[in-house]
């Protein structure tokens, strides 16, 4: 395919030409950068490999466009809680236990791989190939909302609005989560910087120093179950300012109320044993039964990448989840 544009400063970079005059057509000038660097840009029909060449007023340059490549992962039948789709993004309800992205011990199975046989020839293409954008994840045994870029133009815009953690734009997340006890004031926020665990490199902690990163949480008590005098237990609505990995899970854990059902971070809590024991018949079987930690990604809110409206989507809990918080109300 090719495209032939007109450029219409004195002189101009053709990168930057280029980018300013294919902004709606869905190719970053990273990716132009690379179509240039590859030999497919022409300027006045001699081949140029510098995206840095300056090109006169009036110069016509032809991009040859080679087809969308197809993605590394293959399409898998993978059965998708589909909330909203439109051409630029897909949201979804992630279930507990599916991995966002092939990785090592995961390479099949996953969400992306679900996506590319969902999205089919919807996908326009990330940089290039045929791969729907993830611009943030859900750890494998949390549920609730995604939103996934299927263009380049979704992509870049949701790629910043998460980078900005929402502080200048409409971007929300929220999580509910059931925890261990009851943090001692109701409503606060968690400002601890999160890093690779020294100790263990599989999981992550409070670093301090060059090796955290900031990570700010900010959270409120909505239910306690079990004796007003000493709950065993309640429901804490967590909103991110940041999005570090585990970030949920080590901010409550470091505040001494680990997340029920966390087989990483809710161990070796005396807390968790102590308590453990007091929870009514069906509350322990409801908890066995999770079999993960009780984390849920219920609200979702982000700028539309071609609209410029702010789109809202919630979720409640799923069936395994839900029947914790109900056995737990029951508890006297």
């Amino acid at each position: 395919m090719e495209l032939v544009i007109e450029a219409d400063a004195a002189t101009e970079r053709l990168d930057a030409a280029l980018a300013r005059r294919l902004a709606g057509d869905d190719l970053s000038r990273s990716r132009i950068k690379a179509l240039v660097l590859d030999g497919r840009v022409a300027v006045g029909g001699r081949t140029v490999t510098d995206p840095s060449a300056k090109i006169a007023a009036g110069a016509a340059v032809a991009i040859d466009l080679p087809a969308t490549a197809p993605a590394a992962p293959g399409p898998e039948p993978i059965p998708l809680a589909i909330v909203h789709e439109d051409a630029e993004v897909v949201v979804l309800d992630k279930p507990a236990g599916l991995v966002v992205h092939p990785a090592a011990g995961h390479a099949s199975g996953t969400l992306v791989n679900a996506l590319i046989a969902h999205c089919g020839a919807s996908l326009s293409g990330i940089g290039g190939v045929a791969r729907p954008g993830i611009v943030h994840r859900l750890d494998k045994e949390t549920s609730g909302l995604m939103v996934v870029a299927k263009t380049d133009r979704a992509h870049r815009s949701l790629a910043a609005q998460f980078a900005d953690h929402g502080r200048t734009g409409p971007l929300e997340r929220a999580y509910l989560a059931v925890v261990w006890g009851v943090p001692r004031q109701r409503s606060g926020t968690v400002d601890l910087p999160i890093g690779r665990n020294p100790r263990d490199r599989e999981t992550m902690a409070v670093v301090h120093g060059a090796h955290g990163r900031e990570a700010i949480t900010h959270y409120e008590v909505l239910e306690t179950y079990g004796p007003a005098q000493d709950p065993v237990a309640s429901l804490v609505e967590c909103r991110l300012e940041t999005g570090r990995t585990h970030q949920i899970r080590v901010h409550m854990t470091r505040l001494g109320h680990p997340l029920l059902g966390d087989p990483t971070y809710g161990t070796g809590f005396r807390t968790k044993v102590e308590k453990l024991h007091r929870l009514a018949p069906q509350a322990a079987a409801a908890l066995e039964a999770l079999g993960r930690q009780a984390l849920h990604a219920r609200l979702l809110a982000f700028e539309h990448p071609k609209t410029g409206r702010t789109r809202r989507f919630e979720s409640d809990p799923p069936a395994d989840m839900a029947s914790l918080i109900e056995a737990l109300r029951s508890i006297g």
